[in-house]
């Protein structure tokens, strides 16, 4: 029998904005496969809607080719591409593309994994490439803001510590298929993904959006309330005196950092968090009352106007929610 007061808050619940959407990071569905190439070689990883691509330079190096980006990796670097966009990769520029990685013979080792050898005579290469589904009502606030390819240096990842132990895990449970092994890989992929998106966010310039104005030490705290309190009766007034700034000065500087007007995010934020736990099966009316619409149908129309979509049909599962994020446009290299 329980102890804690009725309504007590759970010590759990992230209070750190970003924490909270990483939090909704999820994988559905997992494929990986290990490459074993000498040079000259080079294949095609198609496009694959609402999934990312992750790989991981074991050995070697290679050439990743995505969107007229072209980034070489070193041995011990992660290379994601988060916007389920085809891509190159190959051992040199000038290497022939003998085919598409999903169609070129392999070694099909069990359902999620696979090895695939390409034998050009030259330099080793070795990689463990994934394909993964993305619960992307939950990624969406985050994917949006990463750029084409998100590429963290061996280095940096080996003196954290964590991408050798992630990768070493993963790739024992890939290979052996014990029972669970499926739910153990996926939240294995949960953990790769969010921290190379976490190694991105730390080294990343950003330009307008939620995650510059979260780095403000004026607007920041005001963007940490909304995310944690987005039912609130949030108004102008109300969010430039949680600043201490008048209305005016603070209207300005939010829309210059976030690249849009501050109630008009709140709404987007809020439409976010709907989309999430509509796609995990809440009620529109529920999540009309928690976000302070006077009734279901008040609360449908905001939620088509922003998403695009109708909250019946995301929570049907026939609509995917966009997010609220800014995309960026370049390659970046993580810290």
């Amino acid at each position: 029998m329980s102890t804690s007061a009725p309504g007590a808050e759970r010590p759990w619940v992230p209070v750190d904005p970003l924490a909270g959407v990483l939090a909704d990071l999820r994988m559905r569905g997992t494929f990986y496969c290990r490459t074993e190439a000498t040079a000259p070689w080079g294949m095609e990883m198609p496009a694959f809607d609402g999934c990312l691509s992750v790989h991981v330079v074991t050995d070697g190096s290679c050439r990743l080719e995505v969107d007229g980006a072209d980034c070489e990796l070193q041995v011990g670097d992660l290379a994601l591409v988060p916007h389920g966009r085809g891509h190159l990769l190959r051992s040199d520029p000038g290497a022939r593309i003998l085919g598409r990685a999903d169609l070129l013979p392999q070694d099909h080792l069990g359902e999620h994994y696979s090895v695939l050898r390409l034998d050009g005579g030259g330099a080793r290469t070795a990689m463990v490439c994934g394909v993964l589904e993305i619960d992307r009502p939950g990624a969406a606030h985050v994917l949006d803001l990463l750029p084409p390819v998100v590429v963290v240096g061996g280095r940096d990842a080996a003196r954290a510590g964590w991408l050798p132990v992630v990768l070493g895990l993963l790739t024992d449970e890939v290979r052996h298929g014990r029972p669970g092994s499926e739910a153990v890989v996926t939240r294995l992929a949960d953990v790769l993904v969010i921290q190379a998106i976490r190694a991105w966010l730390d080294g990343a310039s950003a330009g307008p959006g939620w995650l510059r104005a979260l780095r403000d030490p004026q607007i920041g705290p005001v963007v940490a309330r909304v995310h944690r309190d987005p039912g609130d009766g949030w108004t102008l007034e109300r969010l430039a005196r949680e600043a201490r700034m008048s209305r005016s000065t603070f209207a300005a500087r939010f829309a210059e950092l976030a690249g849009e007007p501050a109630v008009r995010y709140v709404t987007r934020w809020r439409m976010h968090r709907a989309g999430v736990a509509l796609a995990r099966g809440a009620r529109v009316g529920e999540l009309a009352r928690q976000f302070g619409y006077e009734s279901e149908a008040a609360f449908a129309r905001a939620y088509k106007r922003v998403v695009g979509t109708t909250p019946g049909a995301v929570r049907a599962g026939s609509a995917v929610p966009t997010g609220p994020g800014t995309a960026a446009d370049a390659v970046s290299r993580g810290p």
